[in-house]
């Protein structure tokens, strides 16, 4: 009987050891208690700086609506909060299946300045249509060479993503004024 007792105790300690032994549960417990992301690092930058950048855009966009009095500024806001708020959803959807925090943590947030006087005693205006048409265009830069680098990223899912937003920036940053180089090789 103490033989039997013996190997009963032995089968249980061999399968408790084993069931722990489970890669799936191992990946689960990494994820879950130490933070890491199944994203690559070019991945995980595309996130940081897009996620981050994209809401900003959004809210500095809606502000630019109505603080502007050009058409043309309206309409490219309209088209910065279209662009971005689009893309939004799927970056949320993507960073859940890559198990990345979004909205990213930390990110700057979108204040607007209110008009200042100068010692002089002048009012200059706190809104610009041209520096944020150079805003919108220095952004849009940044944010279609993130989508043009996860092209090429190994994660397939993430690839698609980025072929399927990339002309939407590209569109936003031709509108802002922003020229494509065509000599430019990958």
């Amino acid at each position: 009987m103490m033989k039997l007792n013996t190997l009963f105790v032995a089968a249980l300690c061999a399968g408790a050891l084993l069931t722990s032994c489970d890669p799936k549960t191992a990946q689960e417990n990494q994820l879950k208690y130490t933070h890491t992301s199944l994203a690559d690092g070019d991945a995980f930058q595309f996130f940081e700086i897009v996620g981050a950048k994209a809401v900003y855009e959004v809210d500095y966009a809606t502000y630019a609506e109505s603080a502007s009095a050009s058409s043309q500024t309206k309409q490219l806001s309209a088209k910065v909060k279209e662009v971005y708020g689009a893309i939004l959803p799927g970056l949320d959807s993507i960073a859940i299946v890559n198990q990345v925090d979004f909205p990213v943590k930390g990110a700057e947030v979108f204040k607007a300045t209110p008009a200042a006087a100068d010692s002089t005693g002048t009012v200059t205006a706190a809104f610009s249509d041209e520096a944020y048409v150079h805003h919108v265009q220095h952004e849009a830069a940044i944010v279609k060479e993130q989508f043009t680098r996860l092209t090429r990223n190994t994660n397939k899912g993430l690839q698609d993503f980025a072929k399927a937003n990339l002309e939407k920036v590209t569109e936003l940053f031709t509108l802002a004024g922003g020229k494509e180089d065509e000599h430019a090789h990958h």
